[in-house]
C-alpha cells in the first residue's frame, strides 16, 4: 500500500516565480564569474573571497556565510569530499576534481546551484564519474513533470547511475527553495518510498543535486569542523545541481549558465 499523496503547500504566483528567476539568474552569473579561475594553483579561499566580493558588489547577499554557523561564502568539495567542503588555503592541483556550490539571496529569494570542475588533465575514471553525475542531473530533470511524484526523480537517477556502476549518496538530497534556503519537498536521488507521496504541482521550486560515488554510498562527517562530508571509503565523489521551477508546461531550469556545460555536454 502506497502512502497517501501529499501535495507540497507552496504554489508560487507569477511575480514570486520572477523573484526566483532573478535570484537564480544572478547565481548563474556568479558561477560564470568564478569559472575561469577554477584551475590549478588557486586556493579555494581565493575563490571564496571572489564570490563574496562579487555578490556584495552587486548588492546581494551570500546565503551560506553564517548559515547555521557555516564560516564561508561557498562550499568547495575536492576529490573524496561529497559536499559542504569549507574553502581553505590549499591550492587546487592538476588532476583534482572540485565541486563549487554557490547560493545567493536576491531581494529575499534564493538561487542555488553547483558544478564539479576538472582541474587540468584528470584520470579517466574521474572524468567518467563527473560525466555520469552531470548526465544524471538531467536524467532527473527530464523525469519530472507537472503532478508527478518526487520518487520519479530518484528512480530515474538511481537506475541511470547504478547501471553505470556508481552509488548514490543517500544522507544528503535536494530540497524545496524559495524565500527559505531549505524547505519541503525533500528530493532524494534514489527511490525513497516516502517521496512517493510528495507531488510536484506547478509553482513548486526545488533543487536536484545528485551526488555519485565511485565506491559505496555511505559518508562520514568531519567532527573537527562539523561540516565537511567525505565518502566513508575515501573514493571519489562528484555532484551537479540546478534550481528547478515546476511550471504548467514542465520543469524550468532557473540556474542555467551562459558559459558552463549545457545538457548533452561531454567533458
Amino acid at each position: 500500500m502506497l502512502p497517501f499523496k501529499r501535495t507540497i503547500p507552496l504554489y508560487l504566483k507569477e511575480d514570486e516565480r520572477n523573484g526566483l528567476r532573478a535570484a537564480s539568474r544572478f547565481n548563474a552569473e556568479l558561477m560564470d564569474y568564478l569559472r575561469p579561475h577554477v584551475k590549478a594553483g588557486i586556493t579555494t579561499d581565493e575563490l571564496d573571497r571572489m564570490a563574496y566580493d562579487y555578490t556584495i558588489d552587486h548588492g546581494h547577499t551570500p546565503a551560506c556565510i553564517g548559515y547555521h554557523g557555516y564560516p564561508k561564502t561557498i562550499c568547495t568539495s575536492v576529490n573524496e569530499v561529497v559536499c559542504h567542503g569549507i574553502p581553505n588555503a590549499k591550492p587546487l592541483r592538476e588532476g583534482d576534481i572540485v565541486n563549487v556550490d554557490i547560493t545567493t539571496i536576491v531581494d529575499g529569494w534564493y538561487g542555488d546551484q553547483s558544478e564539479t570542475f576538472l582541474i587540468g588533465n584528470v584520470h579517466a575514471a574521474a572524468k567518467r564519474l563527473v560525466q555520469t553525475t552531470f548526465d544524471s542531473l538531467f536524467v532527473g530533470i527530464r523525469a519530472c513533470r507537472p503532478g508527478c511524484a518526487v520518487i520519479e526523480i530518484g528512480q530515474a537517477i538511481q537506475t541511470f547511475a547504478q547501471a553505470a556502476g556508481y552509488s548514490i549518496v543517500r544522507e544528503y538530497q535536494g530540497h524545496g527553495i524559495g524565500r527559505q534556503f531549505h524547505q519541503d519537498p525533500g528530493i532524494p536521488h534514489f527511490a525513497s518510498f516516502t517521496s512517493s507521496r510528495d507531488i510536484l504541482e506547478p509553482g513548486t521550486c526545488f533543487t536536484i543535486e545528485p551526488m555519485l560515488n565511485v565506491g559505496g554510498w555511505k559518508t562520514r562527517l568531519d567532527k573537527r569542523d562539523g561540516w565537511t562530508v567525505r565518502t566513508l571509503d575515501g573514493s571519489l565523489s562528484a555532484q551537479f545541481e540546478h534550481t528547478i521551477l515546476m511550471t504548467e508546461s514542465g520543469p524550468e531550469i532557473l540556474t542555467l549558465t551562459k558559459n558552463g556545460p549545457q545538457e548533452g555536454h561531454h567533458f
